[in-house]
Formats: C-alpha cells, structure tokens, sequence
C-alpha cells in the first residue's frame, strides 16, 4: 500500500470509500495481522485523521479489523455464526467444524437467586456451574449455569467439560427439548475481560436462557460471548408479522 492512491470527490463520503478499499486491502491479510497506521493510511490516501478513525471503527463494528489499546489495529480472526436454534455449545461449534474445549471454573450446590428460584420452583440449593468455553483453544463465552438438582441429584459426580445437555439426556433422561432466550449487548467489565482474554470494555453478546424438559424446569444460563468472534443469524418471514 505504498502506492499513492486519490480518493473521489462526490456523493460517496470519503470515509465509505476509505472504507471499501480497506476492505479489499484486508481480505489480502492473515488473521491477526496488523494494518498499517493511521499516519501510514492517511499518506496513502490523503485523507484526514478523522476520515481514517471513522472508516476503521466502521470495519471493527463490522468485525473485519479488532483495536487493541496501545497495540494497534489488527485483522479480525473469523467469526462463528450461528442460527438461533436449541443445541448445547458443545454441538454449536462441533457442527461449525470447531473443536470445543471447557475450563471448568466451579461447581457447587448454593443458592440460586430469586428468577433462579422462581422458575425451578424452589429456593433448596441448585446446582451452579461456572465456565469458559473455547474454540480451538481460543476463549470464545462464559456461561453461569443453575440446573435444576430435582432432575439432577448427583450432577456433581459426573464431568462437566463436554456437554450437559448430553449428560441430562443420556444419565437422567431429561433431554432439553424446548427454551426461552432473550439477547442483548454489553461490554467486558474487568472480570469477564480477564476470563476472555480481551481489553476492558470491549462488546460482547449476552444470552439469558430458560430451558425445560417435557415440560419440566431443567436450566437457567447466561452466557457472555466474544462479539468479536461470535456473530447469531436469524431468518424471519412474514408469517412472523404480529
């Protein structure tokens, strides 16, 4: 990207022009690479300061390019999409040819909180799991897990690094047959930037999902996902309309 290259005047701005080429520059680069700086960019296009930060913060929402404070800006690794369908992270990221691994962090029997409680029916200690779930070895969530102990008395005697849906089903014949999950954004507080191995402050994707088994209250999770390498897919359609 030595070549001088003039940017056109007209109707497109020239942060969107920035932008497209930027994205032809990228596709040309290995994943974890670093671009060039803004200075270098900025030189090479003849563009100001502003023009190259708006272009590469719309290619980072995009998660083409991820900033790293006092590092750079570098190419995205590739994201892992997903269609919102009921299957266990472990079936997720097999079916997407990723080979999934699990930091187990705790387990115990404790008190769950009260919408915990609510839908189980029960205040007695619920079984609680804590853990980070990879992708090829790379830090991809972290889930908060309750399970219901009525349907899963002795959970803590089995292994939870694979599937626990796969071990509801086949050990307690309760396979998870239906659920409810709301989506939304934040960003890594110190805690779950430490866990998933990213800066402070950085977006990630929260899922909060009630689970059952014909019928019964099996599961209550949330999970903070790497918005950065995790991206969700959703058909709709009009029959669909309210």
């Amino acid at each position: 990207m030595s070549q001088t290259k003039v940017l056109k005047l007209g109707a497109v701005p020239k942060y969107a022009q920035l932008e497209t080429q930027l994205r032809t520059y990228v596709a040309d680069l290995e994943p974890g690479q670093p671009i060039e700086s803004e200075r270098s960019l900025m030189e090479t296009y003849g563009v100001s300061r502003a023009t190259v930060r708006r272009a590469i913060a719309d290619l980072v929402n995009d998660g083409v390019l991820v900033s790293r404070a006092g590092q750079g800006t570098f190419v995205a690794e590739p994201k892992v999409q997903t269609n919102l369908h009921l299957a266990s992270f472990t079936q997720d990221m097999t079916q997407r040819g990723r080979v999934p691994s699990t930091a187990v962090l705790s387990m115990q029997l404790t008190t769950p909180d009260d919408d915990v409680a609510q839908y189980f029916g029960s205040t007695v200690p619920a079984w609680r799991l804590d853990r980070v779930r990879c992708a090829d070895d790379e830090p991809m969530a972290y889930e908060e897990t309750w399970i219901n102990p009525r349907y899963a008395p002795d959970l803590g005697t089995k292994d939870p690094r694979g599937s626990v849906y796969a071990i509801l089903a086949d050990d307690y014949d309760c396979p998870v047959d239906a659920a409810e999950q709301t989506m939304w954004g934040t960003n890594a507080d110190e805690r779950l930037a430490e866990l998933l191995d990213v800066e402070v402050g950085q977006a990630l994707l929260v899922f909060d999902r009630v689970s059952s088994s014909r019928g019964r209250p099996i599961e209550s999770v949330r999970s903070w996902y790497r918005a950065d390498r995790y991206r969700v897919h959703m058909s709709l359609d009009t029959s669909m309309q309210a």
